[in-house]
């Protein structure tokens, strides 16, 4: 078994609101940075995971997600996988 670390990014879809990244974009106005705007804030999960090969630690990574680290009807994610 090889230990995997994974990266995963879990991000509003683009057609939800986001009052946070709304939010945040204002204060970029406010701090003398108006040209860094559409601003959305997601969250980032580092994880470890054993599996046998690279494609049966995407799968359990994949499902981690769909299960549990993702709100598939509000959010998307992606991750990026390398042994350690």
């Amino acid at each position: 078994m090889t230990k995997f670390q994974a990266e995963i990014d879990v991000m509003p879809k683009k057609e939800i609101l986001d009052p946070q990244g709304k939010a945040v974009t204002g204060s970029m106005k406010n701090l003398g940075l108006p040209e860094i705007e559409n601003v959305r804030i997601g969250k980032h999960v580092s994880l470890q995971v054993e599996a046998a090969t690279e494609a049966e630690a995407s799968e359990k990574v994949d499902k981690a997600c769909k299960s549990l680290l993702a709100n598939l009807i509000m959010e998307s994610y992606s991750f990026t996988l390398h042994a350690v």
